[in-house]
């Protein structure tokens, strides 16, 4: 394994959690656990994982990232693994290879993977209503237009169905990445700042649905819903369920909704480019980090590192078996990584960032899913699934090569000028295979 560090980068149920959560969550999982091999015995040619030093050092060099980690897995094997830049440009405290992070939406995923669980036990179905397990939204209705200053609300064709908020087509949006009435409805409501998930849930039932369930992909907060989902399927509290049925049987340790004390040291500041001052300015520190949040979030709420999310990763990749323990079946999986966008939404224009729906490249169950990878431009096999985060973290799960790739970086938003660092993550990995599978 080639591995160095250039410099060192609520609900009320979950109040009433016994100390062992906090206790598992103050452990840290060690890098030797990860199951490591030669580039060379895995079918990457010769020193060319090296390539990856030189973009992502001059990311660094140049101050478009402050620090950078990259992961790199084939059969099950970390073959690169490292460390480049700063966690803080303030204290120069460098990024480590167990940097914590917040990984925002790479969240989604595993609040995904948390509810099909509970599909596998029978408790809902992808066809189901949403409001056979939330009564609150029995009464949803689609924004329609205004007609003298007031909104023309209209009943659903269909009622949106659990597959359809898997899925980003059930009609809820976000509020922040549009300008349309409803999503100014959802600013004024602020859904997301509820100080618990019922509170939020009730706040999600008076907004309408944003366009007729099925007929669009648009972001939202589909994936909130379904950590309240998992809460009241399972009758845990959903932090509670992830910690017991995966972060904990995955190893884990560094993965939750906050940051014990004893661990902040690690945590890597959240950066934005200031036009102004032409620099990156970190942003402030949250001084509720190490406090479980009232609104546990599934849509964007963990914090992670490299290693843990490749643990979570390989799960997915194995079919749902990691070291011989089942958490999910393959056809579980299958669903999740298996486009479900009709051929309409394909063709609608519909996404976002480097998500744009086409029939090159569609989606699952909170997964993108690479269908053709020529005309979506990317350069992955085919099949490959992933997603990201708004702090730039990455991830990709290419089945067709065998490969996992992870980006742990904290940067909202661009850099103008400055090179993609996924883009030049999957080159340097797809340059180095000596046999790429693209078709299979």
């Amino acid at each position: 394994m080639n591995i160095r560090v250039d410099g060192f980068a609520h609900v009320v149920v979950v109040a009433l959690l016994t100390s062992a959560p906090l206790y598992a969550q103050t452990r840290t999982a060690t890098l030797e656990s990860l199951p490591t091999a030669s580039p060379e015995s895995v079918g990457f040619a010769a020193g060319a994982l090296d390539k990856m030093d030189a973009g992502m050092q001059d990311l660094v060099d140049k101050k478009h990232l402050a620090g950078i980690v990259t992961l790199v897995a084939r059969h099950g094997k970390v073959v690169q693994q490292k460390a480049y830049g700063v966690q803080s440009l303030e204290t120069n405290a460098p990024m480590r290879l167990d940097t914590i992070a917040r990984i925002y939406s790479m969240t989604k995923p595993v609040a995904g993977v948390a509810l099909m669980m509970l599909y596998e036990e029978g408790k809902w179905q992808p066809s189901d209503p949403i409001a056979k397990h939330i009564p609150e939204f029995a009464n949803l209705k689609v924004y329609a237009g205004e007609k003298d200053g007031a909104p023309i609300l209209e009943a659903p064709a269909h009622p949106p169905t659990m597959g359809e908020l898997m899925s980003h087509t059930a009609g809820f949006t976000y509020g922040a990445f549009g300008a349309t009435p409803v999503d100014k409805m959802y600013q004024a409501a602020n859904p997301l700042a509820a100080p618990s998930l019922q509170e939020f849930i009730n706040r999600m039932a008076q907004l309408p649905l944003l366009y007729q369930p099925g007929t669009r992909w648009v972001y939202s907060v589909s994936v909130d819903i379904q950590g309240y989902l998992v809460e009241k399927l399972s009758g845990k509290a959903f932090p509670e369920f992830l910690r017991t049925r995966l972060f904990e049987p995955l190893g884990m340790d560094d993965t939750g909704f906050f940051v014990p004390v004893q661990k902040r040291s690690r945590v890597a500041t959240i950066y934005s480019y200031d036009k102004g001052k032409a620099e990156l300015v970190g942003e402030p520190a949250d001084p509720g980090i190490s406090q479980m949040p009232g609104l546990p979030s599934g849509g964007g709420g963990l914090y992670s590192t490299a290693g843990d999310y490749f643990r979570f990763a390989q799960m997915v990749l194995n079919g749902g078996e990691p070291n011989g323990k089942r958490l999910l079946k393959k056809a579980t999986i299958d669903m999740m990584r298996t486009n479900v966008l009709s051929e309409q939404v394909l063709n609608s224009g519909s996404g976002i960032g480097q998500a744009r729906f086409s029939p090159a490249q569609g989606f699952g169950y909170d997964f993108a899913v690479v269908l053709d990878p020529d005309g979506a431009k990317r350069q992955v096999g085919k099949n490959s699934f992933w997603w990201w985060g708004i702090g730039g973290t990455w991830f990709w799960i290419d089945p067709t090569n065998d490969i996992i790739a992870i980006g742990i970086i904290q940067r909202r938003g661009g850099v103008p000028g400055a090179a993609n660092h996924e883009d030049i993550s999957r080159r340097v990995v797809y340059d180095a295979l000596t046999n790429p599978e693209k078709d299979r």
